[in-house]
């Protein structure tokens, strides 16, 4: 019998939500079974590191081609490096039928959206405001102005959940985590995903 296509579950939410949180403890969750995105990057290999396991290593004018050939379905330069998610690893891990989850910026997940509109995006919101600055001054890591400058980017974000398929309010990490599980048990039974193989078995197009 054909294997079903895995899906691509995307998480994403402003800065300070918890989205690596979170994704940490679906993680270690023992009856996960999903495949974390291996990342590419124009930055130099670091000791210890292994390509294809860390980072998909290139050099920035192979990073750059990528991008001009369409090969990732996001990416952003961070201090003069290049990250982003290449595509036919993604598109090679779904056929396999092997889930393939994302822990991306907001802006990110837009590009990975346009790209790839079958895939599953659930956005992380905090249960307040004031209690998402709260998390973001107790990193301790930023200034006033710039924790100032989050929340404003983080009201536009919210502003952008019309671009998702699920809201999971992280108020508890545990609470978080069983509802994504809870959401991809559902999409895997979802109709449109297996009708083609039932039609096969019926003999019908």
């Amino acid at each position: 019998m054909e294997t079903d296509k895995g899906l691509l579950i995307v998480l994403s939410g402003p800065s300070g939500v918890g989205k690596g949180t979170v994704r940490k403890a679906v993680f270690s969750e023992p009856d996960i079974s999903f495949e974390y995105s291996i990342s590419a990057t124009s930055r130099p290999m670091r000791p210890g590191e292994i390509d294809g396991v860390d980072y998909f290593f290139k050099t920035r004018e192979q990073f750059e081609q990528m991008i001009q050939d369409g090969e990732l379905l996001e990416y952003t330069e961070y201090v003069g490096n290049y990250y982003g998610t290449p595509v036919q690893y993604v598109k090679d891990t779904l056929s396999e039928g092997k889930d393939v989850f994302l822990e991306i910026e907001v802006e990110g997940a837009k590009q990975v959206r346009e790209k790839f509109p079958d895939g599953l995006f659930i956005f992380l919101i905090p249960p307040s405001l004031s209690e998402l600055e709260n998390r973001i001054k107790t990193r301790g890591t930023e200034s006033d102005e710039l924790i100032k400058n989050r929340m404003l980017v983080a009201r536009e974000e919210l502003k952008m959940m019309n671009l998702y398929d699920y809201v999971i309010e992280n108020d508890r990490v545990d609470h978080a985590v069983k509802k994504i599980k809870a959401i991809v048990i559902a999409e895997h039974c979802r109709r449109t995903r297996i009708e083609k193989r039932i039609k096969k078995l019926l003999g019908v197009d």
